[in-house]
Formats: structure tokens, C-alpha cells, sequence
């Protein structure tokens, strides 16, 4: 069952529909009218503004709105672009006012605000927003925020967009996207019943993000402390030497990563396909391939067929990996074990494979590498310019230092470790699902209060509802 039956099910329906013939409207309540943009509200957004200059934006003066600036419903004043006073005064149409909806037209089409707390100060627009204003008072700028946030807005814009690298929302198409408008009644209840459900579903999110959040760092601080002090708080303990690495058990060997490293090999990088590797051909990894110590073979390249595979680069389970550049800094360093993965995948020249001598267990290791202590010492490594410039070297790598528990002790640590990790999976996984559902959710809430699939003329917030008389029962 779908969101949406869902909350039909929860909510009661209106008693009449009527068929719309319009694939993105569906049926809507018989007492709705079909109606569109273009008869309900003024849209302007700026002309003849292209290719941002950097004396177009001063340090004050009318604040100038991106969509960059919006967040949920409101717009952040305080990271607003400036513009000068000749900017603002250009196009009185779209001077700012307060309770103004805007609407991105132009990349990520859809995202929506309202103007709020603009306090008297001037507000102007650049070109990839509309404005949207009432021409008349039968008309809820509230509710046209929640209408352009649910499906039936979405799929006219999947159903009109234009444009391939980036899409475009056309001024023209947008004032005709028809829709099924309540009375202004109706659409001033529909948008507090909204405002209300949907922050109680936002909350939840928050909440369950934030313990997700605090989960990962609980799991980080687990895993740095048993990498770096071991699993058993009675031990003797020494100064390592090291001062980021601190005191370390006794019977540990503080070293540089080179005496455990046979060797770092590194692939090739042959011109490639922008796809992933299908049955049967070879792929070259991405830097992606690697990330917060997990493999996916998945992030690949497909080699043409005209190209000799170098197949010594073939990746095998049981292989350590590591990347070595990124345009992420939060990618470059981070290193992960082979459990499986498909045949015919290559190394590039951005992961490193290593190679160790017997005296370490590779998990052990996949763990130090990921640990907070290796990951501030991965950072100051770092080289070279910012984007995909941005690298480690093999000799930063072997001069990293660390301490190394006896091979026994290593297994324990890894085994602890794998037991702790799947523990913190299972958290996590729950409070994700708990996040996607509630997601989907409120999703689905918007779209049904909207387009009339439920009907919540008689709604009222909970408080309301326990002041109200119990009836009498019989």
C-alpha cells in the first residue's frame, strides 16, 4: 500500500469527484474548480541578467535572493547576495514583499520559499526564481506553497521541463499548470492542516537525523579508542612519542606505516565510458569506490572494448584498498576491505591497493586508516590544489605513525570491533528507515490534502480537539 492510500485511509474522503482529464490532476473533489496559474497569480522573474559579474554583488544594499538561499520554507537572510540600488530599482515587479512565494526555475526546478522576516529592508530576485503574488483575494499564498510541493506539481514539471545538462522551467509553462483550487476557505484550512502535520513529521526526521548523526560519531570515537588504547582499560600504558597518538599499552610498537607495507600499487586510468560496466565487460574503479571504509564495485567506468584491459590491475577479494585522490577531501585517504566483488574490475591511477607484511591483520588496519587519530593525519597530508587535484602520496602514507598490538591481540580488536560495528548498523538502519518512511509520509500527506484526495475541512490541531466536550453516550 502506497502513502497515499495510506493517509486516505487515515482521512476521510470528499463525497464526489469528477474526472479532470489532465494526466497530472487525476480526479478532485466535485465542489473544486480547475483553474490555472495564470488566473490566480502574478509570476515575474528577472530578465536580461546573465552571466554573473563580480561587481554585481556589493557587501550591502538590497539583499539580492538565489535559490542557494532557500531552506524548507524560509529564505536565510544572513547568506543573501547584495546588490547595488540601481539593481533593485530596475525591475519594480520584482521587489520583494513580505509573504512573496518564490519558486526556482531554472537546475533544481521546484524548490520553494516564502518571504518572511524581511523587515521592512529591500529584497530583489535573480533570474532562476519566480515570484509568485495573489491577483486577487481569493487566493492562499500558503496553500500555493504546499500545492508546488506535492506530486501533482512535480509531475507537470517531469511532464514540461526542457532542457538536458540543465532543465529549465519556462515562465510560460508554469503559468499554465493547471490544478484543482478549493475555496479560499478551504485552501487557508488545508495550509494550517499542513503546517501543523507536517512539523510534527519534521521533528520526528530531526530527531531520528540527529540520533543518527550522534550514532556515528558514538561509533567513530568507539573504534579510534580501541585502534589507539586497546580493548583492555587495565593496561600498563607508555608515552608513544607521537603527540597526536598520545599514551599507548606498553607491549604496543610505536612505528611509521612503511614497516608493515610491502608494497602500494597503483592502477591506470585509460579514457572510459561515463557508464558502469555491464555483464561480461571490464570497468575501471572510481575514486566513489571507496567510502567510510566500505567497497562497491558498482562505482566503475566501462572500458571500450578497443582498449587492452591491464589485467594485473584486476581488483580480488581479500585486496585492501585505498583512495589516493578526490575531489572530496573527505574521500582521498579512506581505505576498505575487498569482501567480494565482480570479475573484470580494474584499479585507476586514484586507488592505491596494499599490499602487507604477516605481522598485521588487514581489518586491523582498515580500521586504524578510518580512525579519527589517522583521518586528522590523512588531512594534513594532503597536496596539491583544490578539486580533483587535490591527493595523498605514497610517502605521506608510509610516514604515518601508529602503534602495533601483537597479531593476536589484532584479531581481538578486529572481532570486538565487527561486533560493535553491526550493533551501530542496526541503530542506524532503524532510525533510516524510520527517516525515509516518514519522508515518504509526508510526501504523501501534501499531495492528498492538496489535490482533495482527503478531506480536512473539520480538522482541528489536537489541542483544540481535548477542549472540546466529550457527547454524551447512551
Amino acid at each position: 500500500m502506497d502513502g497515499n492510500s495510506l493517509e486516505r485511509k487515515k482521512y476521510a474522503a470528499y463525497l464526489e469527484y469528477k474526472d479532470s482529464n489532465v494526466i497530472w490532476i487525476g480526479s478532485y473533489p466535485e465542489s473544486w474548480s480547475l483553474t490555472r496559474v495564470k488566473f490566480e497569480a502574478y509570476v515575474k522573474a528577472r530578465v536580461g541578467w546573465h552571466g554573473l559579474k563580480s561587481d554585481d554583488f556589493t557587501d550591502e544594499g538590497p539583499y539580492l535572493v538565489t535559490g542557494s538561499d532557500f531552506r524548507g520554507s524560509r529564505i536565510e537572510w544572513e547568506n543573501c547576495y547584495h546588490c547595488d540600488e540601481a539593481r533593485y530599482e530596475q525591475d519594480p515587479y520584482i521587489q520583494l514583499k513580505e509573504g512573496d512565494l518564490l519558486l526556482t526555475k531554472d537546475g533544481t526546478i521546484g524548490k520553494v520559499a516564502l518571504v518572511e522576516g524581511l523587515n521592512n529592508e529591500k529584497a530583489t530576485l535573480n533570474s532562476g526564481v519566480f515570484v509568485v503574488r495573489p491577483t486577487h483575494d481569493n487566493f492562499s499564498t500558503r496553500f500555493y506553497y504546499w500545492l508546488l510541493q506535492s506530486k501533482v506539481f512535480t509531475d507537470f514539471v517531469d511532464y514540461n521541463k526542457t532542457g538536458s545538462t540543465i532543465v529549465h522551467l519556462y515562465q510560460d509553462t508554469f503559468v499554465n499548470f493547471s490544478y484543482a483550487a478549493p475555496t479560499s476557505d478551504e485552501e487557508i484550512q488545508i495550509a494550517c492542516f499542513l503546517d501543523h502535520e507536517t512539523a510534527k513529521i519534521d521533528t520526528l526526521i530531526e530527531e531520528q537525523q540527529s540520533l543518527i548523526r550522534l550514532l556515528k560519531e558514538k561509533r567513530q570515537a568507539v573504534i579510534s579508542h580501541a585502534i589507539t588504547k586497546g580493548l583492555n582499560p587495565d593496561a600498563p600504558m607508555k608515552d608513544s612519542g607521537v603527540e597526536w597518538l598520545g599514551e599507548v599499552p606498553e607491549h604496543w610498537i610505536p612505528m611509521q606505516v612503511r614497516r608493515i607495507l610491502c608494497d602500494m600499487e597503483q592502477g591506470k586510468s585509460p579514457e572510459c565510458e561515463n557508464r558502469e560496466a555491464i555483464s561480461d565487460q571490464w570497468g575501471v574503479l572510481k575514486t566513489s569506490c571507496v567510502n567510510n571504509g566500505s567497497y562497491n564495485y558498482r562505482e566503475n567506468k566501462a572500458l571500450p572494448e578497443n582498449i587492452e584491459p591491464f589485467i594485473q590491475y584486476e581488483v580480488k577479494a581479500g585486496d585492501v584498498l585505498m583512495s589516493r585522490a578526490s575531489g572530496s577531501v573527505n574521500l582521498i585517504g579512506s581505505v576498505a576491505y575487498v569482501y567480494e566483488t565482480e570479475p573484470k574490475i580494474l584499479l585507476s591511477d586514484k586507488i592505491f591497493r596494499l599490499h602487507f607484511h604477516d605481522k598485521i591483520n588487514c581489518l586491523f588496519f582498515t580500521y586504524l586508516m578510518n580512525s579519527t587519530y589517522m583521518r586528522k593525519n590523512i588531512e594534513q597530508a594532503i597536496s596539491g590544489a583544490e578539486g580533483m587535484a587535490n591527493n595523498i602520496t605514497k610517502s605521506a602514507v608510509m610516514g604515518f605513525h601508529f602503534a602495533l598490538p601483537p597479531i593476536d591481540e589484532q584479531h581481538q580488536i578486529v572481532n570486538h570491533l565487527r561486533e560493535i560495528n553491526a550493533k551501530f548498523d542496526k541503530l542506524i538502519e532503524e532510525a533510516e528507515l524510520i527517516v525515509s518512511v516518514s519522508m515518504e509520509r509526508r510526501t504523501a500527506l501534501i499531495s492528498a490534502a492538496v489535490t482533495g484526495k482527503i478531506d480536512v475541512r473539520d480538522w482541528q490541531p489536537e489541542a483544540q480537539q481535548q477542549e472540546q466536550p466529550a457527547e454524551a453516550t447512551v
